[in-house]
């Protein structure tokens, strides 16, 4: 069976049986996202979490792990403080009170107290304020549920009543984030909804018509809708779904869903135009693009499942979801759209009224005739710009992704801020954590940590360090102090009441004393695991913000200076746990993933290539322009944000974005223009069948691109307000720039360029016979598409014929 006639089939089908085959998407876009899990309900917010266990950061964390450090939980400060004085016994009645209604929380595993903030004088450490930590659970992707959980611990503490004149408030970034959202609202949904406003205002200019727009729409938004909850059903049985992925679900099915509804929509409009029925039109277009189409999606899901060899497990189970998307969004593309085509008729177009005999050439027919005419100075030239911009690749340095998000005015978050700043040293706020295996316990171990902790305060990488010996910061207690405690009083979890001066020190020690070096010593548990096997030091990076491209860059350095105090502390083991280490780390192994991904997907693709376009010279050509385009996107990127912007890197995610969209997408536009030159081949020279090919498709290809660069175009400006900040917008930006440059240089302008020089090889090893002109054809001139005798003769000697400007009869192979 041809290739054209199981195509037919489909499309006979899906028109013959329109009203049950739109009942039957109905049905499945309403009760599959009410019988399966809802994609947010099962996203992992935590990059790191993704990382394999041999990362430096998470062999880190998994080495603190007996200090209460996991990745599965999300810390919560909570701080609470008297305007004069210290805490009375009462006061601290109250707090052990509060730690237990906290720990209630639903999503809450653990509450704890870390201790009492310092204050000069000679109570020591019995301070104006001290520091909770709540241990929850939440999916921090799950805006619900995040703010769930902040609106039950505030209101947990509202309901514990506090004693007058304390303040108790939430803080850290969960907590802020929260406010800030409830300030400006979801920024996720706001880019959501304005990228298909954009959309739909977009194909309303396209088409010049109401109808034509949703059409082409919402079999994209149903693939999303069905495809989501799919895809969570797997999460359940052992799929991780990172918070990356349920974005770039939406923005990849949306953008291609699209894509393919532009393929088959312009194509049933022009066989309008040629004089088809509605119905006939659709199945005649159907049988032409569905390859096309059908061959487009399969590039995109190889490239998708060559992910599954990245060692990163955010690319690795990210390729599935995705390619679940897209096989959705492809099905859809074939019934369903077909479908509302058949139905709507002729009145999809309207007001504007496809007549036939209407088709002319356009600008787009303008433009081919120009490149027909001289391919070899087009493509030297297009060769020149693109083998430029890439060269720029050289100066690509990577950055973090995201920055610090401040607390909006008057609200929770940001008076429990003010009191973390005010009462605890820098450390507290997102720490850098140094983590180390003793082969003895920390008690018999004090004069070499302190030994350790005047080392790293002295270190030039950290501006603060908290550990055993110093946990509120000052001068903390002397190694002799801390032994002689914990003779006293051991390892165990401590009460916030202070017990009554111990026997062994009766005499040597006043009350108050006792009471500072308890509450000290409490808030040393903290930094030090049940064993006393495991210590930290939580620090502050002198480069700045955990999560700034300037502490990425300092991490190297930051280990340097954790290892240099191995052999003091006699340590068997080390690592280096926080957030700046963790985006280190993903940097690292994502530049490594691409470099052995990107091959086995160019392997892939080719052979799709090989298959659709029966060559084995075209996927050549076709994955050397995609090649081009994607390092030439990338060297413009660096141009506009390192080399103009100043900035002092580009987020390590960008690349890797632009390999989806480039590299697989790239190829869905190469599929129709190659397609449609070799269907035009059969009827016309190879000249005028380009010309002829790219009048035709110029518009649905530059069309498609301007829809996906746009969508982020909308993620840029929209998203770059929200706590993503300059990195958002850098992601938007490239991403919307290296598509557009790939659509309207590379694909409409370069690819044709070489197919005309290469003449009848682009073929090979198959060859194309040229059939007279198909008898339903418009008659119009060459003239019409700009072509004279000159410049429309083959490069492999075929004479050219004045012939019609569209051709549409199935031709052999």
């Amino acid at each position: 069976m041809h290739v054209d006639d199981i195509f037919r089939a489909i499309g006979s089908f899906a028109v013959k049986f329109r009203w049950v085959v739109l009942a039957i998407w109905v049905v499945a876009a309403v009760a599959i996202p009410k019988a399966l899990p809802s994609l947010a309900s099962v996203t992992q917010g935590n990059n790191s979490a993704f990382l394999p266990a041999n990362a430096p950061s998470e062999h880190a964390t998994t080495l603190a792990a007996p200090l209460g450090i996991s990745l599965s939980v999300t810390p919560v400060p909570v701080v609470a403080a008297v305007p004069t004085g210290s805490f009375t016994a009462a006061d601290q009645a109250y707090l052990a009170t509060l730690t237990t209604d906290l720990a209630k929380v639903p999503t809450v595993t653990k509450a704890r107290e870390l201790g009492q903030s310092p204050v000069p004088g000679p109570n020591g450490v019995d301070g104006q304020a001290a520091q909770l930590q709540v241990l929850s659970t939440v999916n921090l992707n799950d805006d619900k549920a995040v703010t769930d959980l902040v609106d039950n611990l505030r209101t947990a503490i509202t309901d514990s009543s506090p004693p007058p004149g304390m303040q108790v408030h939430l803080a850290g970034q969960i907590a802020i984030q929260v406010d800030q959202q409830k300030q400006s609202g979801n920024t996720g949904n706001q880019v959501q909804f304005v990228a298909l406003i954009f959309i739909l205002l977009l194909l309303l200019v396209i088409f010049r018509s109401l109808l034509a727009p949703f059409i082409t729409v919402i079999p994209a938004l149903l693939s999303v809708a069905i495809s989501g909850p799919l895809v969570a059903e797997l999460a359940n049985h052992g799929l991780k779904v990172s918070q990356l992925s349920q974005l770039l679900l939406i923005v990849l099915v949306l953008g291609a869903g699209t894509d393919y509804g532009l393929f088959l929509v312009f194509r049933v409009r022009e066989r309008i135009r040629l004089g088809d029925p509605g119905k006939d039109a659709v199945v005649n277009a159907l049988t032409k693009v569905g390859e096309s189409i059908t061959f487009s999606a399969l590039t995109v899901i190889a490239a998708l499942l060559s992910l599954l060899f990245a060692t990163f497990q955010i690319y690795s189970n990210l390729g599935i979801p995705l390619a679940i998307g897209i096989g959705v969004m492809l099905v859809a593309g074939l019934t369903l759209l077909p479908a509302l085509l058949a139905i709507f008729g002729r009145a999809a177009f309207w007001p504007s009224k496809p007549k036939p005999g209407g088709a002319t050439s356009g600008a787009w027919g303008r433009i081919a005739a120009r490149i027909v005419k001289r391919p070899a100075v087009t493509l030297t030239i297009g060769v020149i710009v693109l083998g430029g911009l890439a060269a720029a690749v050289t100066g690509y340095q990577s950055a973090g992704f995201g920055g610090t998000i401040s607390a909006p005015a008057g609200t929770d978050s940001a008076a429990g801020t003010t009191l973390l700043n005010k009462y605890f040293p820098a450390t507290a706020a997102n720490p850098t954590n140094l983590v180390y295996k003793l082969p003895v316990p920390a008690w018999d171990e004090a004069p070499a940590i302190a030994a350790a902790t005047a080392k790293l305060q002295a270190s030039k990488e950290f501006t603060g360090v908290t550990g055993p010996l110093n946990p509120v910061g000052g001068a903390g207690i002397t190694p002799v102090q801390y032994a002689e405690l914990h003779a006293v009083l051991g390892s165990a979890p401590l009460p916030p009441t202070v017990p009554p001066v111990p026997a062994a020190l009766a005499g040597r020690v006043t009350a108050a004393q006792w009471s500072g070096a308890y509450q000290l010593y409490r808030a040393t548990q903290q930094f030090v695991s049940t064993d006393g096997k495991t210590i930290q030091f939580e620090t502050s990076l002198a480069a700045g913000d955990p999560s700034t491209t300037a502490a990425l860059n300092a991490v190297p350095a930051v280990r340097d200076a954790a290892a240099s105090v191995v052999p003091i502390l006699h340590a068997t083991d080390y690592g280096v746990a926080g957030e700046a280490p963790a985006l280190y780390d993903i940097s690292a192994i994502s530049s490594s993933d691409l470099a052995h991904v990107i091959p086995i997907a160019i392997i892939v693709i080719g052979v799709l290539l090989a298959l659709v376009m029966r060559s084995l010279i075209a996927p050549l050509y076709l994955i050397a322009s995609v090649a081009l385009s994607y390092f030439a996107a990338l060297g413009l990127a660096v141009i506009l944000f390192i080399e103009l912007g100043n900035s002092g890197g580009i987020t390590f995610i960008l690349p890797f974005l632009l390999f989806i969209f480039l590299l697989a997408l790239g190829e869905d536009y190469n599929i129709l223009v190659m397609t449609r030159i070799r269907e035009e081949a059969h009827h016309y020279p190879l000249r005028e069948a380009v010309s002829r090919a790219l009048s035709v498709t110029g518009t649905t290809v530059t069309s498609a691109g301007l829809v996906l660069a746009g969508t982020f175009a909308v993620f840029a400006v929209v998203g770059g307000r929200g706590s993503g900040g300059s990195q958002i917008r850098d992601v938007g930006i490239g991403l919307a720039v290296g598509v557009l440059m790939d659509t309207f240089v590379v694909r409409t302008v370069l690819v044709p360029c070489t197919v005309v020089l290469l003449g009848k090889w682009n073929w090979w090893p198959s060859k194309i016979t040229v059939d007279s002109p198909p008898a339903d054809a418009v008659t119009a001139s060459a003239d019409a598409l700009g072509l004279s005798d000159s410049a429309s003769g083959s490069p492999d000697g075929e004479a050219d014929t004045t012939s019609p400007t569209r051709a549409e009869r199935p031709g052999r192979d």
